[in-house]
């Protein structure tokens, strides 16, 4: 077959029987570029796995040092010292709310690359539907508001880090958590402070994503479903049990049975406030079954005063409340920006009113131990 011209001249310059390393490699395929427009060059790198094997599956990107030679127009939302950070870096526009009128009014696009801070990340949440099909919505996966969370809990003195990656809502229209991009997180979050992670099973069909979750939480919803429960006795890790709103505490041990009977042992029981006929909170919380729970069971008891009130301003008064009666524990939800939080965020604590709370446990139980 003949060859053309341009073929032939670049074929002189590439020595069939030499291992070129990457850079002489690109430097040479350079050098034989005839094309007068911008050339797709296909790169294939033997990495030597077998991708019929889940752990060995490559699932990553780079971006290369130079990019593809094209300007490219970044778009920030940040405020104050992080605007002027980005501004500084060359950001092509920067803003918060403004910038979200101008996309929503002006289906305004110029730009290439949108990147938010973490605190930002609630309020371009508006512009999920615009800016996703579009490929411009910051990635969660990065974990840019998991991290910096994790990190302020486990500096206030945190032992256990949960977020819930399957969210139970009464709406079908609520948020439903980020389900298996939501356990990723944990476990970056994971890696990143040696948080062990807690985080909730609604399906046995999910289990398997589970691998490297901590410690299991069966919810308020699930309490009584006992196949779910039963389950739970195969499993080799400990598993937080959670007071379903309106059942009494000899059901609450009962369920415990369930996955006591079925194999294991390693139960934590969870007082989350009952459903009763006031209205001023989210659920009455009832600090009198942790003594009691202590009596009837040997098994571990923690106050969960985030749900059980529904009311940030709340929690701290009760968390403290729940250290004076003797709970083995508390769960505190915790969010660096829980005004503009997915769900949850009106009981949720900033990372500072968190710290505040750990200290003031830690004095309330040393008060009590004495």
């Amino acid at each position: 077959m003949r060859k053309g011209k341009k073929y032939v001249e670049s074929a002189k310059l590439v020595d069939r029987s030499k291992l070129y390393d990457p850079a002489e490699a690109l430097d040479t395929v350079v050098k034989t570029a005839k094309a007068k427009f911008d050339e797709t060059v296909e790169i294939h790198v033997r990495l030597g796995v077998d991708s019929r094997h889940a752990d060995q599956q490559v699932r990553g990107a780079i971006v290369l040092p130079n990019g593809t030679g094209k300007q490219v127009r970044v778009l920030v939302f940040a405020k104050g010292d992080q605007a002027a950070a980005a501004e500084e870096a060359g950001a092509e526009f920067v803003g918060a709310e403004d910038l979200v009128t101008r996309i929503q009014k002006e289906n305004f696009f110029d730009y290439d690359v949108v990147i938010a801070a973490p605190n930002m990340m609630g309020l371009v949440g508006r512009l999920g539907r615009v800016l996703g099909p579009k490929g411009l919505m910051p990635n969660p996966k990065a974990g840019t508001v998991t991290m910096d969370v994790a990190k302020a809990v486990k500096a206030a003195g945190a032992q256990l880090l949960r977020g819930g990656a399957f969210k139970p809502r009464t709406s079908p229209y609520d948020f439903q958590g980020l389900h298996g991009e939501g356990i990723r997180l944990l476990e970056i979050a994971k890696q990143e402070t040696g948080l062990p992670i807690v985080t909730e099973l609604m399906n046995i069909k999910h289990l398997p994503l589970f691998e490297n979750v901590d410690v299991i939480q069966i919810g308020a919803r699930n309490m009584q479903n006992y196949d779910l429960l039963k389950e739970m006795g195969s499993v080799k890790k400990p598993i937080l049990l959670k007071r379903g709103l309106a059942n009494t505490l000899k059901e609450l041990l009962m369920s415990a049975e369930y996955i006591m009977a079925s194999g294991n042992d390693n139960v934590i029981l969870c007082e989350r406030g009952i459903r009763t006929f006031d209205d001023y909170t989210r659920n009455t919380l009832d600090l009198a079954a942790v003594p009691m729970l202590h009596e009837l069971s040997h098994l571990p008891v923690i106050v969960d005063p985030s749900h059980s009130t529904g009311i940030n301003r709340l929690v701290p008064p009760m968390t403290l409340a729940a250290a004076a009666c003797g709970a083995d524990g508390v769960i505190v939800e915790v969010h660096n920006d829980p005004i503009h939080a997915q769900c949850d965020g009106a009981q949720s604590l900033t990372c500072e009113q968190f710290a505040e709370v750990a200290r003031k446990v830690r004095a309330v139980r040393k008060a009590v131990a004495e």
